[in-house]
C-alpha cells in the first residue's frame, strides 16, 4: 500500500479537550498522501468503531491526554472485535505512560507514539504494517 490508498481515522477517546496534536498528526498524514478521518473531540469507544466501520478505514490512531487509556482502548477493542473489524491497525499516542506501553500492546494496540515523534517515521510505521 502506498499513502494513496491508505485511509486513517483518527479519534479523541473520552473526555480529552485538546486535540492540537491529533490536528497535527492529521495533516501530516495528510501530506504523505493518506486519507484522514478526524472524528473530532470527547467519542465513545462505540462511536469510533462505528466510524471505523462506516469510513472503512485502514488504520485508526486513538490520541489521549486525559489518562484514561487504560480504561477505553480495551474497550474500543473489544468493540472493534465484536464488529469484526480486528484487522485494522490501531495506534496510539498522547501522553501514555512507558509503564502501560506493553499491556496496550498485549490488547492489540500495535504501536505507541510519544509527542515530538516525527510524523515521517509514524508515516513509514504505517506503511510498513500494512504492506505486510
Amino acid at each position: 500500500m502506498t499513502g494513496k490508498n491508505i485511509k486513517v481515522l483518527i479519534a479523541k477517546p473520552g473526555l480529552d479537550g485538546h486535540d492540537r496534536g491529533a490536528k497535527v498528526i492529521a495533516r501530516g498524514l495528510k501530506e504523505a498522501g493518506m486519507e484522514v478521518v478526524y472524528t473530532g473531540l470527547r467519542q465513545t469507544p462505540a462511536q469510533i468503531v462505528r466510524a471505523a466501520l462506516q469510513e472503512d478505514v485502514d488504520v485508526i490512531g486513538l490520541s489521549i491526554l486525559s489518562g484514561a487509556h487504560q480504561e477505553l482502548f480495551p474497550v474500543i477493542m473489544d468493540e472493534l472485535e465484536e464488529a469484526g473489524l480486528e484487522d485494522i491497525l490501531v495506534l496510539a499516542g498522547g501522553t501514555i505512560p512507558d509503564s502501560d506501553h506493553q499491556e496496550l500492546k498485549e490488547i492489540g494496540i500495535k504501536e505507541i507514539f510519544k509527542p515530538g515523534t516525527p510524523i515521517k517515521e509514524i508515516v513509514e510505521f504505517i506503511e510498513k504494517e500494512l504492506a505486510e
